[in-house]
């Protein structure tokens, strides 16, 4: 508080003697518009500790993805391939709001390099597992401490830079997001075919170390918290529950169990009673996990939209491409993550001119709406890709994809961020980049789930049920193996799978265009806009005077 009133005070005396007198109501505002007065060294600075902690927390997913096809036929099971993935994000959505809160309460920097710790453990113990099962829980860990790391670097950027400056700021970081999956594919490819697919976990450690040691340096002039606070743990419990519930009903339902069965209803059954506790809960406590009171702005709630429904396409499109890429096109795994690069290079660029663009006019409405219907573009022409289709054409419609995700990502995250009060920042930011989780969650395992069943059914209608079984111990190196006809039939059958992966995929990505179009457009707080009404003010004082 005390630097908030040194904050306060430094305004008010620049604005003369009369204005001063309303101090005791000013302070909230400037800090609320002004950040925590770092210069843009010391910006630049602390950014390069996060810009290696997000690239450590985007690299993981990326390097996993071309290792999955040998990750699957070396501990066996396409029925758990979803979850190497799921599991990993439904921690991630669930520690998110955690590690938010944290934030506010500890202060960021502890918390965010206890989040380093916890990923790394993580990545240990997945190169360690001996089973899909093993593995599934270990990917848990690291999501856990992966939720840290990306709403501590977004909550970091928002407490230290005004909402009118922190799109050029957050343009850079979501740069880096591009260039780690462009990199992620190609080490994780790199490794899959050259060394064990154990080192695509192993590789996050040294980048870890660094990290640790660069942002406990860096964000040492962060605010520090509270010291001590009430910790919304039932509130934890429930958010655990009703979420893994969710996931559970969209992995489950129509594959392993039907849809009316026991097992399926008793868990909608318990995400409704979780969720409604977790309301009744989060209403009545101090310190919320998640502050219901955010979700009264509307334009928070549509860019919470806007980032669920990009995840959910974002994660169908990263998580399966790979298999079409190898199993169809041929590719070997190193050379389908050197194929993501036109997906990746197009939201890289894109997102640094709208951030620039953002910064410069202060304007930001268009770019959600016409991000969100670049996705839906790019989503459907993955739906018509085929036998014979060209890695030409599959390039261009990924170009098509990432112009869509560069418009969208940091938008949402720069709107539900100037929707804000400073102090519901971490939590704020945690509820929304929970949201994208939550997105990226459903989106695997609801579209994880439909490839699964177009590909076995396709296989089993054209050779019978012995070639459905097949699938779950089906690898590239098997696949070139095998005579030419039964290849071509597996074959078909990914194409079937992935073609109704994406017009499902399209489908829900038409919902994130009509409700961008329900944003509206509220200023930018921030050092540019304010800075006009002071030379106002100090010119106006003296004439009086004069007279």
């Amino acid at each position: 508080m005390r630097s908030l009133a040194t904050d306060g005070t430094s305004v008010t005396s620049q604005r003369g003697r009369a204005q001063s007198m309303a101090e005791p109501a000013a302070p909230a505002r400037p800090a609320d518009e002004a950040g925590l007065g770092f210069s843009h060294r010391e910006i630049m600075v602390t950014m390069s500790g996060l810009v290696i902690a997000m690239l450590l927390a985007q690299l993981d997913n990326m390097i996993v993805a071309p290792a999955l096809p040998t990750i699957v036929g070396d501990l066996g099971g396409l029925e758990h391939l979803s979850w190497v993935t799921t599991g990993y994000i439904l921690a991630t959505t669930i520690a998110t709001p955690i590690w938010g809160k944290l934030g506010d309460l500890f202060g960021r920097r502890i918390t965010f390099v206890s989040a380093v710790a916890l990923f790394l453990v993580g990545s240990m113990l997945c190169g360690m597992a001996h089973n899909m099962a093993e593995l599934v829980g270990f990917r848990a860990v690291q999501g856990l401490g992966a939720g840290g790391l990306i709403v501590g670097v977004l909550s970091i950027i928002g407490e230290m830079i005004p909402p009118r400056d922190r799109s050029r700021y957050q343009g850079v970081m979501m740069a880096v997001m591009p260039v780690a999956m462009i990199g992620g594919p190609l080490i994780g490819g790199f490794i899959t075919d050259h060394l064990s697919w154990r080192w695509a976990f192993y590789v996050n450690l040294p980048l870890g170390i660094v990290t640790l040691v660069v942002s406990w340096i860096t964000l040492a002039r962060l605010p520090q918290g509270k010291g001590a606070a009430r910790i919304d743990w039932f509130g934890t419990v429930l958010l655990a529950v009703w979420i893994t519930s969710l996931v559970l009903i969209t992995t489950w339902g129509g594959t392993q169990y039907d849809w009316t069965s026991p097992q399926i209803l008793g868990l909608i059954a318990l995400t409704l009673a979780g969720l409604a506790a977790f309301i009744a809960v989060e209403n009545r406590v101090a310190e919320p996990i998640m502050p219901l009171r955010v979700f009264r702005n509307r334009n928070f709630v549509l860019a919470g939209g806007i980032a669920f429904i990009s995840g959910f396409a974002l994660f169908g499109a990263i998580g399966y491409l790979p298999q079409y890429q190898q199993f169809v096109q041929g590719s070997s795994a190193t050379n389908s993550g050197l194929l993501l690069m036109p997906m990746m290079a197009a939201v890289m660029v894109v997102s640094i001119v709208v951030g620039n663009v953002i910064s410069r006019t202060g304007r930001y409405r268009i770019f959600p709406i016409i991000g969100s219907a670049l996705v839906v573009a790019g989503m459907f022409l993955f739906s018509t890709v085929g036998l014979h289709t060209s890695k030409t054409v599959t390039a261009l419609f990924m170009v098509v994809l990432g112009a869509g995700m560069g418009g969208i990502m940091q938008t949402s995250t720069l709107i539900a961020q100037n929707s804000l009060e400073m102090r519901d920042m971490g939590a704020g930011t945690g509820v929304s980049t929970f949201l994208r989780n939550m997105g990226s969650s459903l989106g695997v395992s609801i579209l994880g789930a439909i490839y699964a069943h177009h590909l076995t059914s396709s296989l089993t209608e054209a050779g019978g049920a012995a070639a459905g079984g097949e699938v779950s111990s089906m690898t590239p190196a098997a696949l070139r193996a095998m005579p030419e006809a039964a290849r071509v039939l597996f074959q078909k059958a990914v194409t079937d799978g992935i073609g109704a992966l994406f017009i499902w995929g399209s489908a829900v990505a038409v919902i994130g265009v009509v409700v961008a179009l329900f944003v509206r457009h509220v200023p930018l707080r921030g050092s540019k806009p304010a800075a006009k009404p002071e030379p106002v003010a100090t010119q106006a004082t003296p004439e009086p005077a004069a007279a």
